[in-house]
């Protein structure tokens, strides 16, 4: 298409000036970031997003396709200031210039969002968040604590949710700043004072809702580590549902606004009351079944038929006991007559090894005048005077000779 010739007029329908226009803006401006002020914000049932941008002088529409919405960590509003990033074209029925939004922010918090995050990844390598590290909330408390601003809002919806659902929980308020630059500090020491003193069962640690640098205090590594650390179990309320902060992910359970952490902190009394009804009734019933089996039981019992159970206990006694002393009776019989007939082998072995049983049978004893027994005949000489003992007496006797075999 020239525009630069003069020379023949030419004719442009209204559609391709506009198509015209649009390549133009498409190829100057196909991804570019605007800064600017949310206004007329229009989701649609479709899932697009319709809106305004606008500074103190001009406006340009915008238009967020339901795909790239899904990308947001936020919930935007009118008079938000955003940074949007898309590509700039005509929208054709109406003649007007628009940017199609891909990504948003809000404005400022780029750089805040890639500090978090580098913050998270290094506190998560630390252990900070691991789930093995949570505490389990204990099922009944009497002391809920809080650290919040004691003016905010927060506070307001806790103390109401807890006076609705048990009237009997006391509430401490840790007070606290919770934005700007001396919240960090407080926050931190507000959950020690707790945990030092032990002044509550449950923590809960929070704010209302606020833009990303609002709710930065809640994000500093210092008070992470002062929830992670904390022996009270520690619920985090920070903001609203799609708000987050660090401390989220090392409280030992998060809550999507002030209001449902002190749901998940405080029980029903009404719950706990049916409880214990029920529990006492049961208890009522197991006595009464009990008291009554005992009367059947007693009533069972007369003179004769006491007599009767215990003849039937002692019966099986008596018959252990006579069947045991009998058998210690004749294992006794039994040892006397195995000891019997050991001294009786003993007395026979011994009999048969003495000396008179040896010479009763033809044998004698020869000794010399000195007692010296002669066992072989080189000990004696000729003329020697022996002395031989036979069964019976004793004989003495010369050598007059002897023979070697």
């Amino acid at each position: 298409m020239d525009f630069g010739s003069q020379s023949k007029k030419q004719i442009f329908s209204v559609s391709q000036i506009t198509q015209y226009i649009n390549e133009l803006l498409q190829s100057a401006f196909s991804s570019v970031t605007i800064e600017g002020e949310i206004s007329n914000w229009k989701p649609s049932s479709s899932g697009h997003i319709y809106f305004t941008l606008k500074d103190s002088n001009s406006q340009i529409s915008a238009v967020m396709f339901k795909g790239s919405t899904y990308r947001l960590n936020f919930k935007p509003k009118d008079g938000d200031k955003v940074l949007c990033t898309g590509s700039i074209s005509v929208y054709a029925p109406r003649g007007s210039y628009q940017i199609i939004v891909t990504s948003m922010e809000l404005a400022g918090q780029g750089n805040i969002l890639q500090i978090i995050e580098e913050r998270k990844k290094k506190l998560a390598l630390e252990g900070l968040f691991d789930e093995s590290n949570k505490k389990p909330l204990p099922k009944i408390i009497k002391t809920l604590g809080v650290v919040t601003s004691p003016s905010g809002a927060a506070i307001k919806d806790i103390i109401n949710v807890t006076k609705k659902r048990n009237k009997t929980v006391d509430i401490i308020v840790f007070p606290a700043i919770v934005q700007g630059a001396e919240a960090e500090g407080t926050i931190v020491r507000m959950i020690q004072i707790a945990n030092f003193y032990k002044l509550c069962d449950i923590l809960i640690v929070g704010r209302g809702g606020g833009s990303i640098e609002d709710l930065l205090p809640f994000s500093e590594e210092s008070v992470v580590r002062a929830v992670a650390s904390s022996e009270i179990p520690v619920i985090s309320a920070v903001g609203h549902d799609y708000d987050y902060a660090l401390c989220d992910f090392a409280a030992d359970v998060r809550a999507a606004t002030p209001s449902q952490a002190a749901e998940f902190a405080v029980s029903e009394l009404s719950d706990f009351m049916q409880i214990i009804n029920d529990c006492k009734n049961q208890l009522a019933l197991s006595m009464n079944n009990k008291i009554k089996d005992i009367r059947l039981m007693i009533n069972s019992f007369n003179p004769q038929s006491l007599e009767t159970r215990f003849r039937l206990i002692e019966q099986p006694l008596l018959n252990r006991f006579d069947k045991a002393k009998e058998n210690l009776k004749n294992n006794m019989i039994e040892k006397i007559r195995d000891y019997k007939t050991r001294i009786t082998n003993c007395k026979t072995v011994l009999e048969n090894a003495s000396p008179k049983v040896i010479f009763s049978r033809g044998y004698s004893m020869v000794k010399d005048e000195k007692g010296n027994i002669i066992r072989d005949a080189s000990q004696v000489k000729i003329n020697d005077r022996l002395i031989i003992t036979p069964f019976k007496g004793e004989i003495l006797a010369d050598v007059k000779e002897t023979k070697e075999k």
